[in-house]
């Protein structure tokens, strides 16, 4: 268990290498998780680390989950956990590191190139990546496909597209008429009466 002390900038014990190095990827994760928000500065952490993956874990709940990376003087980031954070700084998904070299699905690839040339496409590319915590991103990915189909590249379109796929549809009302109600004689359609109609006026 590593014990964080209550402070306004929190100070990270990091685990330290023989040499006496700050081992700085667990670092980076931790001030990362303090920026999100998702821990707070009295928070004890435990990490279990395991062949292919680290956890950390904040009173039982998972905070952060990440592939391990073995290279040395390597930062890798996983831009899904920088998401939040761009609903403040739209700008970071043009400029910030974690979104330089981000690989997105295709459909949502092809919008944000579309949205790219838009006064403000960086806010409307984060509301749709935003979505992506609530819907999900294969609901995403199709509702940006679906929109580019139609030729309509818009934020507002894209959660429209969202928001009426959660609605569940209403089930149709088969009404049967009442007997007293049927026709006895059902009215035959022809057009030429119209016409004959027209005639006399």
């Amino acid at each position: 268990m590593v014990s964080l002390a209550p402070s306004v900038a929190p100070s990270l014990d990091c685990p330290r290498r023989k040499s006496g190095v700050p081992f700085r990827p667990m670092r980076g994760v931790m001030a990362r998780l303090f920026q999100s928000g998702k821990l707070t500065s009295s928070a004890r952490i435990e990490v279990s680390t395991a062949a292919i993956r680290i956890e950390l874990r904040q009173d039982g709940r998972m905070v952060s989950e990440h592939l391990r990376n073995f290279g040395r003087d390597q930062t890798v980031y996983d831009p899904w956990h920088y998401v939040p954070v761009l609903a403040r700084k739209p700008g970071a998904l043009r400029n910030g590191a974690p979104f330089k070299d981000w690989v997105l699905p295709a459909g949502i690839a092809r919008v944000r190139r579309k949205l790219a040339g838009v006064k403000d496409g960086d806010r409307q590319m984060v509301s749709i990546l935003g979505a992506v915590l609530h819907d999900g991103l294969p609901a995403v990915e199709a509702a940006c496909s679906q929109a580019m189909r139609e030729g309509v590249c818009s934020a507002d379109v894209i959660i429209n597209i969202l928001s009426r796929q959660r609605e569940p549809t209403a089930p149709l009302t088969i009404m049967t008429t009442p007997q007293n109600l049927r026709l006895r004689q059902e009215p035959l359609v022809d057009c030429a009466r119209y016409d004959s109609l027209r005639r006399a006026i």
